[in-house]
C-alpha cells in the first residue's frame, strides 16, 4: 500500500497563539475527520467492514479534534476569567474592605475588618469563623465556577443568606371546567402545593503559602486565593451535581432513582436504552439520541442540552441521519457550543463512559429542572499556626442543589 496516500491526523499547535487560530485548527480537524468518517462508512457498506487503516486514521484525527476543542476551551476560559476589580472604580468602603483584607491575608492583623464590622454593625464577619472575601475576589471565584462547573453553568443558581432554603413547588395547578351561561359553578380543587427545605452544605479548600510570598508585595494576594480555590471548588461541585449522594454534599441527577421513560412518575429520572449492552445501535445508533430528546416536554425541549464526557461525544461524532448528515455539528463560532441535532452540547467529564447499565448521555432543561443554591459569601480563615513554617488559609463556602422537575 502507498503511504503517501494516507492522509495523517492534523498537527495540533500545542499552544495555539489566539483563539482564531484555535477555533481554525478544531474546524480543519472536524473537515478531515468527516472526510476520514465517510471514507469508513463507505467502505462498510461496499464490504461489509472498513479497512483496519482507515479505522485507526478515523480514530486518530477522532482523537486531534478533541485536542483541538479542548485547546480552544482553555483559551475561551482564559478569556472568560474577569478582571478582580470588575472593570470599574471602586467605592470608598470596597477599597477599605479590600485592603483590610489584605492586610489580614499577608500579616495576620485583623483590626482593620473589626473595625469595618463595627462600622457596618455587621454579624459576617467572625474572627472564629474567619472573615468574608471582598466582593471583588468573590466575583472571580463565581465565576471561575460558571465556567469550570459545566452543570452550574446550565442550572439555575439562587443565592440565599441564610444556611436553609425553602422553596414551595406546585404539583398540580387549578382545577377548571366548561358551563353555560346559566349554568350551575361547582367549587373547583386548589393547587396542591408542597415545600422543598434544603439545607447549604460547606464546601471547603485549604490552600498554604509561606510566609515570604505573604510579604512580597508584588505578589497579588487575592488573586492567588481565587486560583487556588476555585478549581478544587470546581471539580468538587462538579462531581457532586452529576453523581453526588447528598450526603454532607449535593445530590447529582444521576442519584436520583432512574425508571424507564413509559413508567416515568414525580421524583424520579426517565430512561431509554440503547437495546445493545454498553454499545449503540449498529443500525441508526442515533436513533435512540432522537428519541431521547423528543421524550421532553415540548415547554423542556425548546431549553435542552445534552450532557456528556468527550469520550461519549467522541463516538457519537461518527453519527449520521438517513440523508447522510452528521448529527454532531461544529460549534458556529468561538464560544459556541457544538450542537447534537441542533440541541447544544455540554461537556461534562464526570458523566460516566457508554457502558453496560451506564447513564452516559443526559438530556433535559437544566435551568427548569436543577437549581444550585449558593450561601452569599466565600469565608477566609487565616492559620499560621498548624503548618509551620507555611500559612494555611482555611476557605469555604456553602453550596446545595435541588433537582425539582424530573
Amino acid at each position: 500500500m502507498d503511504n503517501q496516500n494516507l492522509t495523517a491526523a492534523p498537527e495540533i499547535k500545542a499552544v495555539p497563539d489566539t483563539i482564531a487560530d484555535a477555533f481554525d485548527g478544531f474546524m480543519g480537524a472536524f473537515e478531515a475527520f468527516k472526510e476520514a468518517n465517510d471514507t469508513r462508512l463507505d467502505e462498510i457498506e461496499k464490504k461489509l467492514t472498513s479497512d483496519v487503516v482507515t479505522r485507526d486514521k478515523v480514530d486518530r484525527i477522532n482523537k486531534a479534534v478533541d485536542e483541538q476543542k479542548k485547546a480552544l476551551d482553555q483559551l475561551v476560559i482564559k478569556k472568560a476569567r474577569p478582571a478582580l476589580g470588575g472593570g470599574g472604580a471602586l467605592g470608598l468602603d470596597q477599597m477599605e474592605h479590600k485592603a483590610a483584607f489584605e492586610t489580614y491575608i499577608r500579616r495576620g492583623d485583623d483590626s482593620g475588618l473589626r473595625a469595618l464590622e463595627e462600622k457596618a454593625f455587621s454579624t459576617a464577619v467572625s474572627s472564629d469563623g474567619g472573615y468574608l472575601v471582598p466582593n471583588e475576589t468573590d466575583t472571580e471565584i463565581g465565576r471561575r465556577l460558571s465556567v469550570a462547573s459545566p452543570i452550574r453553568s446550565l442550572a439555575t443558581v439562587r443565592q440565599v443568606s441564610g444556611h436553609v432554603l425553602k422553596k414551595p413547588f406546585a404539583l398540580a395547578g387549578l382545577t377548571t371546567g366548561w358551563v353555560s351561561e346559566t349554568g350551575a359553578r361547582t367549587e373547583t380543587a386548589t393547587p396542591s402545593l408542597a415545600e422543598l427545605s434544603f439545607e447549604t452544605m460547606e464546601l471547603y479548600a485549604m490552600p498554604a503559602a509561606t510566609q515570604g510570598l505573604l510579604d512580597d508585595n508584588a505578589v497579588d494576594i487575592e488573586s492567588w486565593i481565587a486560583s487556588e480555590v476555585d478549581i478544587a471548588f470546581a471539580e468538587q461541585e462538579g462531581t457532586a451535581f452529576v453523581s453526588g449522594n447528598g450526603t454532607n454534599r449535593p445530590k447529582g441527577f444521576l442519584a436520583y432513582t432512574n425508571v424507564a421513560n413509559g413508567s416515568w412518575s414525580w421524583g424520579n429520572i426517565g430512561y431509554l436504552a440503547t437495546g445493545v449492552s454498553a454499545a449503540f445501535a449498529a443500525s441508526g445508533p442515533g436513533d435512540i439520541l432522537i428519541d431521547a430528546a423528543y421524550a421532553l416536554k415540548a415547554g423542556h425541549r425548546q431549553n435542552a442540552n445534552y450532557v456528556m464526557n468527550r469520550t461519549t461525544q467522541a463516538a457519537i461524532r461518527k453519527f449520521k441521519d438517513a440523508h447522510g448528515n452528521y448529527l454532531w455539528q461544529a460549534p458556529s463560532a468561538v464560544g459556541q457550543p457544538a450542537t447534537l441535532m441542533g440541541f447544544p452540547v455540554t461537556e461534562a467529564e464526570d458523566m460516566p463512559d457508554v457502558a453496560s447499565n451506564a447513564f452516559a448521555i443526559a438530556v433535559g432543561d437544566f435551568r427548569a429542572g436543577y437549581l444550585v443554591v449558593d450561601r452569599t459569601g466565600v469565608r477566609v480563615l487565616r492559620d499560621p499556626y498548624s503548618a509551620k513554617p507555611y500559612v494555611l488559609f482555611y476557605t469555604t463556602k456553602r453550596v446545595r442543589n435541588i433537582s425539582i422537575a424530573h
